[in-house]
């Protein structure tokens, strides 16, 4: 910040002046955190790359049609594209909301409507997961299925990793308040879970739609 004039600092939500010494300190873990996932979408580019080349490789096992429930699928694109509005939400009531550590409940309320929204798609995804085993769409009965089952749940892993991540937040909230640690854990937070949506339309498209298609 210089002569007044607000200048970005990184890519992503900056919490400004009013926010002192926690946006001073936001600049580098929030960069850092940038560049440690692009390593991740690396991964997911790869894992991409792989259900595109076995995608027919279904050597007699079930497939996409036979396997796919599409209107939950629907309910999980719905409920993550909701989360990261949440989110978002959640991410202005800490940068507008808050009026010192101890006015946290716009941010806590929005973070747990998030949580609420990632445990319900996680919950109807492991469900999918169930049934496509129940109908033989083991990972070993073929290359198509195979390359499906690292990078579906591999996606969902991550889900479950941020998810975990929010409630240590709200429980470092619960005990400190909304200092300047909690703020960067949200803006690094917030990177991963908007990612992570980002990652899904890709899955939804290219493995769900692609495969009905």
């Amino acid at each position: 910040m210089t002569g007044g004039a607000q200048s970005t600092k990184h890519p992503g939500l900056n919490l400004g002046e009013r926010h002192g010494e926690a946006n001073d300190k936001a600049e580098t873990p929030v960069f850092g955190f940038w560049v440690f996932m692009m390593s991740d979408a690396v991964i997911f580019g790869l894992l991409f790359a792989n259900y595109l080349t076995m995608r027919h490789a279904t050597a007699g096992a079930p497939g996409p049609h036979a396997l796919f429930d599409m209107k939950s699928v629907a309910a999980e694109t719905f409920l993550l594209l909701t989360s990261s509005l949440t989110f978002g939400m959640a991410s202005l009531a800490m940068k507008y909301d808050i009026k010192d550590e101890q006015h946290a409940r716009p941010l806590v309320v929005w973070l747990l409507v998030t949580l609420v929204l990632g445990c319900c798609f996680l919950a109807l995804e492991l469900h999918d997961f169930q049934s496509m085993l129940l109908h033989g769409g083991a990972p070993q009965r073929s290359g198509y299925l195979s390359s499906f089952w690292i990078l579906v749940p591999l996606h969902g892993l991550h889900v479950l990793g941020a998810s975990i991540w929010m409630i240590a937040i709200l429980g470092q909230i619960s005990k400190y308040g909304v200092d300047g640690k909690v703020k960067v854990a949200v803006l690094r937070l917030g990177v991963l879970w908007h990612f992570l949506d980002v990652v899904w339309v890709a899955i939804f498209s290219v493995v769900y739609i692609g495969g009905l298609a």
